[in-house]
């Protein structure tokens, strides 16, 4: 016990840390992130002959192969191990592609990192990932075959040991490691004091019971948020008034249509800004050369800085399972108007599409990106069935146009009081004819207050933030970030996906400085993106005005929901999986600033008023400018996030311009806006249409290297599995050229992963869930890639 408490808080000690890796010198907010790694988790681009023989069955139905796909992967299953096809399934109508979700289901609880994602074409498996668990079930009552029949038995077992044990370490004098403010042995003396005179009646009369509700899940919630919290205060009185706490919070069951276990939501959790969610669920937990399961509570909690998803041990609820932060960092009021009449196009005095931040260019006047696919109604209208800002307000069935910063995609607004509250903040206001014209020429002397300089151009700030938040989602959009794959809209248009989950985009947000964070929620509830002034100059410099920052922090949302489906966001929580979170942020913010003459890019380097900016390394294709590779990861100062993304994103810009070399350059991402019939111009952004035997036109391939990468690079995320590493996610882009092109770049693909180590043969041994581990380059390529 001593041992895995010191593993817990080392753990602990190592995730909750400020999330930035390059100049330590900017603070940043706390959070937390970490689960184990599982060895039996693999990633398979060529499945077994005889899995997808057994699978084909002659279906064309993808959910049909799935199902036989994955009863042939256990044909001896126990009778106690099941599992569903999660609802986010869909098929890409872009690619062909059916990705399917599967969660293994145990005695009636979901195994929380127990997924099998399965890419289908034409009856057949692609590819899948897999990390149901494999290993013997948890002992049973024979006679209640329930998972919670023993729980009370069992938890006084561990009280009793726990206590004695605590006794003894504490009688030994022995030091005990603190995690910053959390003294965690104090927490746990007293909750096992308050377990020891609690009763069992509840969990007797099952855990399900409305009228008496589980005290689980609320001991689980508030030992989370002891660790959690960043107020020392708040942690310290959880602490010393553990009974207390545990008294004033409200349980309430809560049902859902495929709900698996028990479920309720908790209200007084303190530092909490809505009731915390909890579910009784399984989690795979290594254990030497073995995999067990685990009952826990699986928590929803969202806080002001951070939201997030955590497993805690229901037996030891001072164990932190996994758990992950759905707000990702960056590298560092009066009623709304309403127009009697329909209005236009928007038109914003902005940093225009390409122009990274104010050391680039000079603003210009744009014209609203009017593309009837991305975005139907514009920027600046919503259907009132789906207006926060006004709802009950006009009848549902009308068109609510907005001459402010609000639309369909994005809400955005001053956040001067960093506070979760958003409607009614500040937006400024275009008129008639949406004309967000504003100045922007700050200037400070000694005497003059930062603060309210930067103030004074707030309606700069919105409208580029508002800007840039749009034209990214038509992007994105246009390569396959739709309705269906979980992007952030406030109605979809009868596209599928769930709605009311446009971004909710905070412009000067008074929570801190020098930083940008974006919380990614599952589809169907709003993303929150927050940029901040930056304090490293006078005046200060608005993160609003960083194209890449915004672009970078946007793009989590992107991978996040794109990464294990739309429904899952605790697929790149921690280690290789979160770092390519914001890997994958800084490889498309720098391809969408780059141009046909080929440069090195620094990320941040305008906000943060460093030449180099926020990165160990600028990215380049120079190994003397920028010299990581694979095994950069095992550095000291690499287990973070942001160093492990920035590896990522440099091995992705290295593959990037072979595509280039090889195909060309586009001056533009944006696809060709469709003709008065809906139909998509090909030009020459895209490869003539190729049709199937069956007559059906084939996904079209984007002409040049620049834009073809970005494809791959959305359609890599759509395959690969939940909690990929960097191998899964490279097989996964190289499996994205085969299916859209029929393998024609796979030379130009390994050769630029391999020219930074990532060949065919690249390992890492005795990987840890932060990122650790023993890694070894491989610089060779294919054999039939290798040049003369």
């Amino acid at each position: 016990m001593r041992s895995s408490l010191r593993a817990l808080l080392a753990l602990l000690s190592v995730a909750a840390v400020m999330a930035h890796s390059g100049p330590q010198d900017f603070p940043r907010r706390k959070t937390l992130a970490f689960g184990p790694v599982l060895p039996h988790a693999k990633f398979t681009t060529s499945p077994e002959p005889h899995l997808v023989s057994s699978s084909f069955m002659g279906s064309s139905d993808p959910h049909e192969v799935a199902r036989a796909f994955v009863e042939n992967l256990s044909p001896n299953r126990d009778p106690r191990v099941s599992y569903i096809i999660r609802d986010d399934s869909y098929t890409d109508e872009r690619t062909g592609v059916s990705h399917i979700y599967v969660k293994q289901i145990v005695d009636g609880l979901e195994v929380a990192d127990g997924n099998i994602n399965l890419n289908i074409k034409g009856g057949k498996v692609l590819s899948y990932g897999n990390s149901f668990y494999q290993g013997h079930l948890p002992k049973d009552n024979v006679e209640t075959p329930s998972p919670h029949a023993a729980y009370c038995e069992v938890l006084s077992d561990q009280v009793n040991n726990r206590k004695a044990q605590f006794a003894a370490l504490r009688a030994s004098s022995q030091q005990i490691p603190l995690v910053s403010h959390e003294d965690l042995t104090g927490v746990n003396l007293n909750l096992l004091e308050h377990l020891r005179s609690s009763n069992c009646d509840y969990l007797e009369r099952g855990l399900s019971a409305s009228s008496n509700p589980s005290e689980g899940p609320q001991a689980a919630a508030l030992m989370f948020m002891a660790a959690a919290t960043p107020n020392s205060g708040v942690a310290d009185d959880i602490t010393a008034k553990f009974s207390d706490y545990l008294a004033k919070v409200q349980a309430t069951p809560s049902h859902s249509l495929h709900a698996s276990g028990p479920e309720y939501t908790l209200e007084g959790i303190p530092d909490t800004v809505n009731p915390v969610k909890a579910k009784l669920a399984y989690a795979q937990v290594p254990n030497g050369d073995k995999v067990e399961l685990k009952l826990v509570w699986k928590l929803e909690v969202e806080m002001e800085d951070n939201w997030y998803e955590a497993t805690v041990d229901a037996f030891e609820p001072t164990s932190i399972i996994a758990v992950v932060d759905w707000a990702s960092d960056s590298p560092f009021a009066a009623p709304i108007p309403v127009p009697e009449e329909p209005v236009g196009a928007g038109t914003y005095n902005v940093f225009k599409w390409g122009v990274n931040d104010p050391s680039e260019g000079e603003r210009s006047v744009e014209k609203e990106n009017i593309d009837t696919i991305a975005s139907p109604l514009g920027w600046h209208a919503i259907p009132a069935a789906n207006d926060p800002l006004r709802r009950g307000v006009k009848p549902r069935s009308e068109i609510v146009n907005y001459t402010t910063t609000a639309g369909n995609n994005v809400f955005a607004h001053e956040n001067w009081e960093g506070r979760n509250s958003w409607l009614n903040n500040y937006r400024p206001d275009g008129g008639k004819n949406l004309l967000f014209n504003y100045t922007y020429d700050p200037e400070t002397d000694e005497s003059t207050d930062p603060m309210k300089v930067a103030k004074a151009y707030i309606n700069t700030t919105v409208t580029q933030l508002f800007y840039t938040s749009n034209m990214i989602h038509d992007l994105y959009y246009r390569y396959g970030f739709d309705e269906i794959s979980g992007n952030f809209q406030q109605h979809n248009f009868g596209r599928g996906g769930k709605e009311n989950d446009g971004v909710i985009a905070n412009a000067q947000d008074g929570s801190g400085f020098n930083n940008a964070n974006f919380m990614t929620p599952p589809d169907g509830q709003n993303g929150r993106c927050r940029m901040y002034l930056w304090n490293t100059a006078s005046p200060y410099r608005d993160g609003d005005l960083e194209a890449g920052i915004v672009i970078h922090e946007l793009s989590h949302g992107l991978s996040t929901r794109l990464t294990g489906g739309p429904s899952d966001s605790g697929c790149l929580g921690w280690g290789e999986s979160g770092g390519m979170g914001e890997g994958w942020g800084d490889f498309l913010a720098t391809t969408i600033r780059s141009n046909e003459v080929y440069s090195d890019y620094a990320m941040g380097a305008w906000a943060a008023n460093r030449p180099n900016g926020i990165r160990n390394y600028i990215y380049s294709l120079n190994m003397t400018v920028n010299p990581s590779t694979y095994k950069t990861l095992d550095k000291p100062g690499y287990w973070g996030v942001h160093a492990i993304g920035e590896v990522w994103a440099e091995i992705l810009w290295v593959t990037s311009q072979n595509l280039i070399k090889k195909h060309g350059f586009s001056k533009t991402l944006f696809p060709p806006k469709p003709d008065a019939s809906g139909n998509i111009p090909e030009g020459d952004f895209y490869r003539p249409a190729q049709y199937d035997v069956k007559g059906k036109k084939k996904p079209l391939v984007p002409v040049h290297g620049n834009t073809l990468m970005v494809q791959l690079v959305l359609d890599g995320m759509k395959l690969q599995p939940c909690s990929p590493g960097f191998f899964e996610a490279r097989d996964a882009i190289i499996q994205a050229d085969e299916i859209l092109t029929g393998g024609e770049n796979i030379c130009e693909l390994w050769n630029g992963f391999a020219a930074r180590g990532l060949g065919p043969k690249a390992r890492v041994d005795g990987k840890t869930p932060w990122g650790g581990g023993i890694r070894t380059d491989d610089y060779n390529t294919l054999a039939a890639c290798k040049t003369a």
